[in-house]
C-alpha cells in the first residue's frame, strides 16, 4: 500500500483538459503557449539586437514577416510528414487546417520562417546571419514554451515507464461522451498509462541549449550566423535521441521515424556551417555597417539631397545670392 502511494506521488499528473471556454470562445493551451513563445522570442531578440548595435524595433518588423511564414511552414511540414492523419479512406482533409489542435513541424517553421526573415531583412538592409544570431536564444526558448502545449494536449510522449518522473495519461471525453484527448476532459485522475514525458525532456534540453549558445556567444563573440548554427546543432542533437523515445504515430523510413533522419542531416549541416563561417572573421559590427550604409541626414531626420539635386540647386536662380 505504501509503495503504491509513493509511486503515485512520484509521477507527474497531466492537466485534466487542454481547452477552456469563455462562452463560445475556446481558449486552447497549445495556442496560448505558441503565442507566449513568440512574444518571448521577439522580446529577447530585440534586446540582443540592440546590444549588438542594431536599432530597436527592427526585430518586431522582421517578425511581421518571419512569424506568419514560420507558422505556415511548420504546419506544411507536419501535414506532409504525417499525411496519413489527414488523407485517405475515412479522413477529412480539411482537418489539416486545424492548427489549433496541435501539429507544427519545427523544421518547416525554421525553413519557411527564415524565408520570411530574409524578406524582412532585405527590405530593411539588414544582414540575415546577424539577425539570426540575435534571435537564436529566444527561438529555442520559444520552442521550450511551446512544448508545454503538448503537455496540456497529452501528446508527444514516450513508452511506459516506472521512473519517478513518469507522466500520467488520463482518459478524456467530450460532453457528448466521445473520447478525445485534445478537446475532452478527464473523467477522473486514474492514469491509463504512465509514460516517458518526452516533451519535458525536449523542453529541458532546449533551455540547456539556450544557456549554451548565450555563454558561447559572450565568450567567443560569435557572428556571421554561427550562434544560429550552434543552436541548430544543439537542438538537433537532443531531438535525435528524444525522437527515438517517442511512441506517437509518425512516418517511418526503414522502420525509423523520419525526424530521426532529418535531425541527423540538419545537425551535420549546422556543424559544417559553424566551422566554415569561422573564416569570415570577427562578429559583424552592426552599428558601424549601419553608419556606413545610412545616407547623410537620415539619422537626423533632415531630407537627403543627392549630388545631382545639389548641383541643380546651386545653379538655380533662387540659389544665387546678390553680391
Amino acid at each position: 500500500m505504501l509503495n503504491g502511494l509513493n509511486a503515485v506521488l512520484a509521477t507527474i499528473p497531466s492537466p485534466d483538459r487542454g481547452v477552456w471556454f469563455l462562452g463560445p470562445l475556446p481558449l486552447r493551451a497549445y495556442a496560448l503557449c505558441i503565442i507566449a513563445g513568440i512574444i518571448v522570442a521577439i522580446w529577447w531578440g530585440e534586446r540582443r539586437w540592440v546590444e549588438r548595435g542594431g536599432i530597436k524595433g527592427d526585430v518586431t518588423d522582421i517578425a511581421v514577416w518571419a512569424v506568419p511564414f514560420g507558422l505556415v511552414g511548420g504546419r506544411l511540414y507536419h501535414v506532409i510528414t504525417d499525411n496519413q492523419k489527414y488523407f485517405g479512406p475515412g479522413k477529412n482533409p480539411l482537418t489539416a487546417l486545424e492548427i489549433w489542435n496541435g501539429g507544427l513541424g519545427i523544421w518547416g517553421a525554421i525553413a519557411l520562417g527564415a524565408v520570411g526573415a530574409w524578406i524582412g531583412c532585405r527590405r530593411k538592409g539588414i544582414p540575415l546571419p546577424a539577425m539570426a544570431d540575435a534571435l537564436a536564444p529566444g527561438i529555442v526558448v520559444a520552442q521550450a514554451i511551446g512544448r508545454l502545449g503538448n503537455y496540456f494536449n497529452q501528446e508527444l510522449y514516450g513508452g511506459d515507464t516506472t521512473l519517478p518522473w513518469g507522466l500520467e495519461i488520463y482518459r478524456r471525453v467530450t460532453p457528448e461522451g466521445r473520447e478525445d484527448a485534445l478537446a475532452g476532459v478527464a473523467i477522473d485522475h486514474t492514469p491509463i498509462q504512465v509514460v516517458h514525458p518526452t516533451f519535458l525532456y525536449e523542453l529541458l534540453w532546449n533551455l540547456g541549449v539556450a544557456l549554451l549558445i548565450v555563454w558561447a556567444d559572450r565568450k567567443f563573440r560569435l557572428g556571421h550566423g554561427r550562434v544560429f548554427a550552434l543552436y541548430v546543432a544543439g537542438y538537433t542533437a537532443g531531438r535525435f535521441w528524444i525522437e527515438l523515445m517517442r511512441t506517437d504515430e509518425a512516418t517511418l523510413i526503414l522502420g525509423t521515424r523520419v525526424n530521426v533522419f532529418v535531425s541527423a542531416l540538419v545537425f551535420l549541416g549546422a556543424v559544417a556551417y559553424f566551422i566554415i563561417a569561422r573564416s569570415r572573421g570577427e562578429r559583424e559590427d552592426i552599428a558601424a555597417s549601419r553608419a556606413t550604409d545610412t545616407p547623410v541626414g537620415e539619422a537626423t531626420g533632415e531630407p537627403v539631397v543627392d549630388a545631382g539635386d545639389a548641383k541643380d540647386q546651386k545653379d538655380s536662380p533662387e540659389s544665387v545670392k546678390p553680391e
